[in-house]
């Protein structure tokens, strides 16, 4: 039972229309009505209304704001508790001033989380559907918020719910031959938990292999653009941003350090990085931008090199693929500035003799289509209906499932072996014990913690 009731501002601090405080807990009507002044009182309003009214310093009667206040009666509500939500006006001193209000009578600030917090150990929700909370307030694409609600709406917690009930159904049916040797079923009983393992790893597989797809929609992918300079890094960058990020002219070395941005390319988050060009030279600040361009590619999980038309593979192209393939990274590799080949029989025989380079002018706006798509199915891979199917996103997910098939092939491995029951039951308890911690149906405090302390103050 939490006794205590917590505020804060649930909108982002700063000018704006309007500022929403939420206040949760046993005493949110009470002191709500200690500093609200409207037709009806709070602890009077109906349940899931709104009302016009003002806020009002206990101590002088002055009118702080005007505000609309909605009541929200348990357990109907996102923390299963009383809730209040005041809209006062936006900016930083009216809702600074009313929070002080809540805490000076009664309430006290609420910690990063806190109130989702509340909601998972309500019952509101399990510990997965609070991770997809943090997931839609970072989404980067619109694939990646829809991924996210449908986690919040329970689908990874219903797969797994599944999964349980059938381990658990098996498990029990084990514990009655252990308690009930007379009725001699063990070699049935053994073949049944084979069969139903087997199953069971088979779909424990197909969410850990979603993980590789899933963490990309989920965390984004990092493409380097890499090439010697001049070749037209920057105005690629520009193309994709579809923004002026990078400054572009025909002055070889321009760009000097790292650009960063990201990019929504079919639903796929991609961290966009521009780089120095790759040569020798003299110039040391030059030298340093060159050295982080070749950093920048080992840490990228793809490569896009830039080579042009006119000239093709140079030595100083062939060092850069060389330094690509070294750090063992995928890539793909774009032939810019086709506009300036006047022979069409020549561009022809270039995309024969190279049919896995995508070429194109980014003066002139071809061959961009091409290379989104091709960034797409890198990323995309073999996974099909991405939309439909649940996706695992969250690395701690990806670790207990994989936990959790570890157990269950000992398991699978125990009845084909012939193996006592006691020692399978052990490992099907430990097996959804794994996937409990998911859930939260058998989470560690410290587990738990860590994950409400990456939410903002007032989620």
């Amino acid at each position: 039972m939490i006794n205590d009731t917590i505020a804060a501002i649930s909108t982002a601090v700063g000018s704006s229309g309007i500022s929403v405080i939420r206040l949760s807990g046993p005493q949110a009507f009470e002191i709500a009505d200690r500093i609200f002044r409207g037709k009806t009182p709070v602890r009077d309003q109906k349940s899931h209304t709104i009302q016009y009214g003002r806020i009002i310093s206990p101590e002088t009667g002055e009118t702080i704001d005007e505000v609309l206040l909605t009541k929200m009666e348990s357990p109907r509500t996102y923390t299963r508790e009383d809730v209040v939500e005041i809209n006062s006006h936006g900016g930083y001193t009216i809702a600074r001033t009313l929070l002080n209000m809540l805490y000076e009578n009664g309430a006290r600030p609420a910690e990063p989380g806190e109130f989702t917090r509340r909601a998972f150990m309500n019952g509101r929700i399990d510990l997965s559907q609070a991770e997809a909370v943090m997931d839609i307030i970072q989404a980067r694409t619109d694939r990646v918020s829809r991924v996210a609600v449908k986690q919040l709406e329970g689908s990874i917690s219903r797969k797994l719910e599944d999964i349980r009930e059938r381990l658990i159904e098996l498990l029990s049916g084990i514990e009655v031959n252990l308690d009930y040797p007379e009725y001699d079923a063990e070699e049935v009983t053994l073949a049944q938990a084979g069969e139903t393992t087997k199953k069971i790893i088979g779909i424990l597989d197909e969410l850990i292999k979603s993980f590789s797809f899933g963490k990309l929609l989920r965390e984004g992918m990092e493409a380097v653009i890499a090439g010697k300079p001049n070749v037209g890094k920057s105005s690629l960058m520009n193309r994709l941003a579809r923004k002026n990020r990078s400054i572009v002219t025909d002055i070889p070395g321009t760009t000097r350090d790292i650009i960063e941005e990201y990019i929504n390319i079919k639903g796929i988050p991609v961290k966009l990085v521009d780089t120095a060009g790759v040569r020798k030279t003299a110039d040391r600040i030059e030298q340093l931008g060159v050295e982080r361009s070749v950093q920048a590619i080992a840490g990228a999980d793809l490569a896009i090199v830039l080579v042009e038309a006119g000239t093709l593979i140079t030595d100083e192209d062939e060092a850069i693929l060389k330094k690509v393939r070294e750090e063992g990274k995928p890539y793909i590799l774009c032939i810019n500035k086709t506009d300036l080949i006047m022979d069409g029989s020549r561009l022809e025989k270039l995309k024969k003799d190279m049919p896995d380079a995508v070429f194109m002018s980014i003066a002139e706006d071809t061959g961009i289509d091409e290379l989104e798509e091709r960034i797409f199915r890198f990323a995309a891979e073999n996974i099909h209906d991405m939309d439909n199917q649940v996706l695992v996103t969250n690395a701690r997910h990806e670790s207990q499932l994989k936990k959790a098939k570890a157990y269950l092939e000992s398991v699978y491995a125990a009845c084909q072996s012939g193996m006592t029951l006691d020692m399978v039951a052990l490992d099907l308890k430990a097996a959804l014990e794994e996937l409990g911690k998911i859930t939260g149906h058998h989470a560690d405090e410290d587990v738990i913690n860590a994950i409400f302390s990456r939410f903002c103050i007032g989620k």
